[in-house]
């Protein structure tokens, strides 16, 4: 339990006893002190003034005298500043909290509370590679998995590849064109890098033969549709549909080539899964979804044959749920497959990892899968995220500025390995141990960047910036947990006891340290009701930053008195605990040394 879910009970009790009135722990605002205050936690007044017809100031006295008289071992000293009461809490509560926690490496982590969360993340085309936009996709879906799991939520995490359509056929086109029986084995090349390789040239054939129609007179858009490739491509998608026995083995041996592709980067990268859904096996879904959506007179049919839903009513328009020729449109496999998400797994909450250019499509799933009465349907959540940018602009495919998940990956590491050379401090590490630990700064920092940020925002993506061991980085925060764990290796050499002691006096930055550990859960609370993993790296890093100045000022192994070393050791323990468990939330591993 936090010091601010045991402060609001005393506070409501107080205000019943002194004043009669009984108001609701969500009416009571309590915030950390300002640093320039003295106390460690303030309560907002000035919703009382009206009631009890007081200035606040008197009421702040009222309050804070008799909180202290009746917890003398929770509140040491109150003041009152204007509108706010600033408590103090005892030194006593704050050594219980860490003489409880401090060998606890799941300090904050809940019991199972029964409620299942699906969460689907990285949903990938089978038509090439993926790139840096999905490496946040993944990194963020990945990361509110794991830390609604730490908060006692069953998790379900899903993806759905987006193996059918015109751009796969594009792929495989190209192959039978220019591939020549081309294989990744026989080329060395990764699987989903020798389709994404097909892919592209087929864009560029598709350029040529637009100009040479184009020299003839043909519109741009004409040409475009009119020439030879793309025709072939539209065959080939028509061939697919009706089940054309070469057609599905030609698309059957290219995804699986992607597939094993995709496995190694998700594998590189910490991504998992534990089911993958298949457009090309769910997009009838949506056939049975416009059947009941007629039965139950949610949609209506025109006359050319087309079905749609009225969402004018909702401040939104027509949307056509089914073209007039019979085929699906995404918005109905999607409502399709959410229903049979729902059958399969009972979720009370469904959660989508897709970038902001989907929020229209994400309102409008929800909106009628609430009309059409699916089970969950209240539960659906979009997680919209900013695109990724890089220093140069946006990333495009056409212009081949787009940037390969696993170059960018092969790059971090090589970043990594400079900078910490430039360190010169892994002269006694193994050449194994070395390219682990280039992996694993180069991951984090990678990670962290990506992370680091709101998902709602925008981001730019700078490699150089991502690896700065004295900044708002990763490697700053793993740099700092080895640093601990060297403190506490010469700990146990010396045959340290770990006594606890509750009688010692704690000093500003040993208190700082542990107020700041002590708040750990409620950031874990914060950030599952957010959705937003950027709110503990945020966490992670003040606590290393506040970590790094307490070092600085105190020293551990030469303390002042073997006390306060026991004490030290234990607040660097716990600190180590807590780091590791944010990062580990985020996916990111610490090292033990650096």
């Amino acid at each position: 339990m936090s010091i601010v879910s045991k402060i609001k009970p005393l506070i409501i009790s107080t205000l019943g006893d002194l004043y009669g009135i009984t108001p609701a722990a969500s009416d009571l605002t309590i915030s950390s002190t300002k640093p320039e205050f003295e106390g460690d936690y303030t309560l907002v007044l000035f919703s009382f003034v009206k009631q009890l017809k007081k200035s606040p100031e008197a009421i702040g006295e009222e309050i804070g005298n008799a909180l202290v008289a009746r917890n003398p071992e929770l509140f040491a000293a109150h003041n009152v500043i204007k509108g706010f009461l600033n408590l103090t809490i005892t030194d006593v509560y704050w050594l219980e909290v860490l003489n409880q926690e401090y060998q606890n490496p799941d300090f904050g982590k809940k019991p199972a509370n029964g409620q299942k969360v699906m969460v689907e993340y990285s949903s990938p085309n089978t038509n090439k590679p993926l790139h840096l936009g999905h490496l946040r996709n993944n990194f963020l879906g990945w990361s509110v998995a794991e830390i609604l799991k730490y908060d006692g939520y069953d998790i379900y995490k899903t993806c759905i590849s987006n193996d059918r359509g015109i751009h796969i056929c594009k792929s495989m086109v190209a192959w039978q064109l220019f591939g020549n029986g081309a294989t990744p084995k026989s080329t060395g090349t990764k699987g989903d890098h020798f389709v994404g390789d097909y892919y592209v040239q087929f864009g560029v054939e598709h350029k040529k033969e637009m100009a040479l129609l184009m020299e003839q007179g043909l519109p741009e858009k004409e040409a475009e549709k009119e020439a030879p490739i793309m025709k072939a491509a539209q065959q080939m998608l028509v061939d697919w549909e009706a089940g054309k026995p070469e057609v599905i083995a030609l698309w059957k041996m290219m995804n699986s080539w992607v597939y094993a592709g995709f496995d190694v980067t998700y594998k590189r990268i910490g991504s998992d899964f534990d089911k993958t859904y298949y457009e090309s096996e769910t997009y009838l879904l949506g056939k049975k979804a416009v059947e009941d959506g007629l039965a139950k007179k949610v949609f209506f049919q025109k006359e050319d044959g087309s079905v749609w839903i009225d969402l004018t009513a909702d401040g939104l328009d027509e949307k056509v749920v089914q073209r007039k020729d019979g085929t699906a449109v995404y918005i109905t496999q999607d409502i399709g497959l959410a229903a049979q998400k729902q059958e399969e797994f009972g979720c009370q909450q469904s959660i989508y990892v897709v970038a902001d250019e989907q929020n229209y499509h994400f309102k409008v799933l929800k909106l009628i899968s609430e009309k059409l009465g699916i089970t969950g349907a209240d539960g659906i959540y979009h997680l919209s995220y900013g695109m990724v940018e890089l220093p140069t602009g946006r990333m495009k495919t056409r212009e081949g500025t787009v940037v390969d998940a696993d170059d960018m990956v092969e790059e971090m590491v090589a970043v990594a390995k400079a900078k910490t050379e430039e360190l010169g401090k892994v002269k006694d590490f193994t050449t194994e141990e070395l390219k682990e630990l280039y992996d694993t700064i180069a991951l984090g920092a990678l990670k962290f960047f990506l992370l680091r940020v709101d998902p709602k925002k925008r981001m730019i993506f700078n490699p150089e910036e991502s690896i700065d061991f004295h900044g708002f980085t990763g490697p700053f925060i793993q740099y700092t947990h080895a640093r601990i764990k060297s403190v506490l290796r010469k700990g146990a050499e010396q045959a340290v006891t770990h006594q606890p002691e509750t009688t010692t006096a704690l000093l500003k930055l040993e208190k700082e340290l542990l107020v700041s550990l002590e708040q750990y859960p409620v950031l874990i609370g914060q950030a599952v009701a957010e959705h937003n993993p950027s709110l503990l790296a945020i966490y992670a890093f003040n606590l290393a930053r506040t970590f790094n100045t307490f070092y600085t000022e105190h020293s551990v192994m030469n303390a002042e008195s073997e006390e306060k070393k026991q004490l030290r050791l234990r607040l660097s323990e716990m600190t180590a605990h807590v780091i590791k468990s944010a990062m580990g939330l985020l996916g990111i591993r610490v090292p033990e040394r650096m």
